[in-house]
């Protein structure tokens, strides 16, 4: 993924916390916010209570295939946060691209609903 695609500073991940709309599953927790770029920008954490960094690393690389697989899909114009949770190393690649979809849907960032 292209650096100019994602999200890296401190002050874009807060601005999207506070001021975004948030879905929770148990894989997974999508914040969302509309920017002005006019396409999609995403960024990935993994906190440490998931585990050691091998865990960490395989949660953010599972996460980021999804969203790559799924980003078609999206509107445009949005950051997109993903945060790990426990069961994202684990879990199988349906449950975490389904779980993504479905908070997606609820939170109105796929292309053609409604």
């Amino acid at each position: 993924m292209k650096r100019a695609c994602t999200l890296k500073e401190n002050y874009e991940f807060r601005r999207v916390y506070q001021r975004g709309a948030s879905a929770v599953s148990g894989a997974m927790v999508v914040y969302c916010r509309k920017n002005k770029l006019g396409r999609n920008r995403l960024g990935i954490t993994a906190s440490t209570k998931i585990g050691g960094a091998v865990t960490r690393n395989r949660a953010r690389r599972r996460l980021r295939e999804v969203y790559r697989l799924n980003r078609d899909k999206l509107k445009t114009g949005w950051d997109v946060i993903l945060v790990a949770r426990g069961r994202t190393a684990s879990c199988s690649w349906r449950e975490l691209n389904d779980a993504l979809v479905r908070l997606c849907r609820k939170l109105d960032l796929l292309e053609g609903e409604r």
